[in-house]
């Protein structure tokens, strides 16, 4: 069960957690064969390596209109309704966040400004092997087709039988992705990042995988963008004494089920609280069908913290930097100004973390690791470039000519003082 702390302790135990990639060596040293292969042969390496790890290899890598046609009748119509309302949450949210070009300062004789230009292209790895996350997809493909992207690529690996999760290809029409290829693990992304005679190179790289999948948009990332390098899901519920531990305990099972190494954390200044969030955790763990991965992550990184007082849950909470932060007391709007770190905030009883992962119109793809402190959570900004620009004419250079020679002078760059000076002789 969860381990229960003081506030000291938690600081001294969570709160230095690192961000580092923690990668085994031999994952690193085979991930970097991969890509080296994929890099040098292009589909002959792609082919290989999925006929290696997944143990089949499509004729051909690009999904067939025709496959998309047969994958989507075998959705469930009530799925299909649920992405497009989800799909729809999502769109009317992140459709804030677009900005335009703008001028900044037009006057004397000169103009500055800056231009919002979407990336040209961008790939999504969706994992398709046993698990699916058609969620994935949504969150990822909408905000960059908001921002304006004009190819959406998506990779995803096949399962036993050779084909794509139909889910996955009802998903991605809804969410508007232009071509999905049936490719997984590090060969895809090699794939997405240096191009190969089927696929044409990204800028960008974004979505979740495994060791190798991470550890491939990190040896990537130069060549082209990633998202982020994600580490373990995290959740900190901030509860007082008018919480239901019925809810608290199911929210902190939501996150633990991730995987093993999920992090869960509730910071009370109630004990009763702490002690019934721990019958209702054992009793609610016995039904979860991925018990064995739950009670492993309960076991290990998580912890029932007792506070001094709420404010004093705050400060912890900040100090931990959770990727998802759930506030269960009397008043949770009031709360919002004592937040400083947190990937994404789930105000209320009910709000659970669940509802951002799929339904809500937020997006799931959130910092781990403590990197709330300084990063954001995807957004359509992941999918631009702002390039600024400069015009003056030639009596407003001649205002700023003096300023800018004495400076280049300063710095001993006397090229940069004579592009200057040369254009009044």
């Amino acid at each position: 069960m969860l381990k229960k702390l003081t506030s000291i302790q938690f600081l001294e135990q969570f709160c230095t957690r690192k961000a580092d990639s923690g990668f085994e060596p031999e994952v690193i040293q085979s991930v970097s064969a991969i890509l080296k292969d994929v890099r040098l042969e292009g589909d002959i390496a792609v082919r290989k390596y999925t006929e290696q790890f997944d143990g089949t290899t499509a004729e051909q890598l690009l999904v067939s209109e025709a496959e998309i046609a047969e994958a989507k009748e075998k959705v469930a119509p009530e799925t299909v309704t649920a992405l497009q309302q989800a799909a729809a949450n999502i769109r009317a949210f992140h459709e804030k966040q677009v900005t335009a070009s703008r001028i900044m300062t037009a006057e004397n004789g000169k103009q500055l400004g800056q231009l919002v230009l979407p990336m040209e292209r961008i790939g999504i790895y969706v994992p398709g092997g046993k698990a699916v996350y058609p969620s994935t997809i949504l969150m990822n493909a909408i905000p960059a087709r908001l921002a304006g992207v004009k190819e959406i690529i998506m990779v995803t690996p096949v399962k036993n039988n050779g084909e794509i999760a139909p889910v996955l290809v009802a998903a991605a029409e809804i969410a508007g992705v232009d071509k999905i290829y049936k490719i997984g693990g590090a060969q895809a992304i090699g794939a997405l990042a240096y191009g190969t005679e089927s696929i044409t190179p990204v800028d960008k790289i974004v979505g979740p995988g495994n060791a190798f999948v991470a550890a491939a948009k990190m040896l990537v990332f130069g060549q082209v963008g990633i998202d982020m390098i994600a580490g373990p899901s995290e959740v900190a519920i901030i509860a007082d004494e008018t919480a239901d531990p019925c809810f608290i305990a199911a929210d902190l099972l939501a996150q633990a089920e991730h995987d093993e190494k999920a992090r869960v954390v509730l910071l009370t200044e109630s004990e009763a609280l702490i002690q019934a969030v721990e019958a209702e955790l054992a009793s609610q763990l016995e039904k979860l069908p991925r018990k064995a991965i739950a009670t492993e992550a309960i076991n290990g990184n998580s912890a029932l913290v007792l506070t001094e007082s709420v404010e004093e849950s705050f400060e912890l909470s900040n100090a931990f930097a959770p990727e998802h932060l759930e506030i269960q007391t009397s008043d949770p709007l009031s709360t919002l100004g004592k937040i400083k770190h947190a990937g994404s905030v789930f105000l209320g009883s009910y709000a659970p973390t669940a509802l951002g992962d799929y339904y809500g119109g937020t997006n799931h793809v959130l910092p781990t690791n403590g990197t709330a402190r300084f990063s954001s959570g995807l957004s359509v900004d992941d999918f631009i470039k702002k390039t600024t620009y400069t015009y003056y004419d030639k009596d407003a250079l001649q205002q700023g000519r003096k300023a800018i020679t004495q400076l280049t002078e300063e710095e001993q760059l006397t090229g940069h003082g004579d592009s200057i000076n040369i254009r009044f002789k």
